[in-house]
């Protein structure tokens, strides 16, 4: 016989959605145990013996974990349906014939990597805000921010809380590294952060005056960008290994892995990829030169 296993674990390693969602669909009273409707988060089950349904759909046991790398090209969201009828990013991993969810999110406008997965369990790790997993961006700006305006965005700044007009509030953002990597009237930087807040590089932009143009995810912690728009591939086992060193807790705390923390500027710009891993077709990540 089976331990018996909180239920937002199952539903997350049945591939259904996430650890976080889980929970959430628990909470609305969207899941049944034997015919009994189950709002409390810490209620356990037997997966091998319980009968578990969510909206309403017998769960068939854990699915083989799968792990894709998406480019994502602008105009589509990043949730597997939209009250609002826009596109979706599933779209592009329909024909991967296994059901994943995104990792985080990327807005409307914004393209480049997207993880996905069917592994609730590293899916709820890496959006954790302690695991401090780095996210790396090119930004593509209006006009010429201040050295005195990029300082403050490393330091931090304060930033509207949540969706536009929601009226949540101000949050301090965590600091940020910047970098130029494009001299023009309408620049590009290099944009590392720790957290995903809603639209927070573009908002953290607007307090110092500038309008952010394009943003192209191009690194999530150890991942490099290297496939064209709207292309999927799976990730190698040890990309994935990398992923759960990227989140493992020692002492309460999260450590992220020198050596992939600090895998070189080069590759996060998708200028080379080095030798050490077989890789796909290697694709820039760094606009061409547009013309003046």
């Amino acid at each position: 016989m089976s331990e018996p296993v909180r239920l937002q674990k199952i539903i997350a390693q049945a591939g259904i959605v996430s650890r976080r969602k889980a929970e959430e669909l628990i909470l609305d009273g969207r899941v049944q145990v034997n015919g009994e409707i189950v709002t409390e988060l810490g209620t356990k089950a037997d997966p091998e013996r319980d009968h578990i349904r969510v909206d309403g759909k017998l769960l068939h046991g854990a699915q083989q974990h799968r792990y894709l790398m998406l480019n994502k090209p602008k105009g589509y969201v990043t949730t597997a349906s939209d009250p609002e009828g826009r596109p979706t990013v599933m779209k592009f991993v329909e024909r991967a014939g296994v059901r994943v969810f995104p990792v985080g999110r990327l807005d409307y406008q914004s393209e480049g990597l997207l993880l996905m997965t069917n592994d609730g369990e590293l899916a709820n790790a890496l959006t954790r805000a302690a695991a401090k997993v780095e996210k790396v961006y090119l930004v593509k700006i209006s006009g010429k921010p201040s050295e005195a305006g990029l300082d403050q965005l490393r330091s931090g700044i304060m930033i509207e809380r949540g969706k536009p007009g929601a009226r949540a509030g101000r949050v301090m953002t965590s600091p940020a590294r910047i970098k130029l990597m494009r001299d023009a009237e309408n620049p590009w930087y290099e944009v590392t952060l720790v957290e995903g807040r809603n639209r927070e590089i573009r908002k953290m932009f607007e307090e110092i005056g500038h309008h952010v143009e394009k943003i192209r995810r191009v690194g999530y912690g150890p991942l490099v960008l290297d496939v064209p728009p709207g292309e999927v591939r799976e990730l190698s086992q040890d990309e994935v290994e990398d992923l759960r060193k990227a989140v493992r807790v020692k002492s309460g705390k999260a450590v992220i892995s020198k050596s992939i923390a600090t895998s070189g500027a080069k590759k996060r710009a998708g200028i080379s990829h080095g030798p050490a891993k077989k890789r796909s077709r290697r694709i820039s990540t760094f606009p061409r030169r547009e013309a003046k």
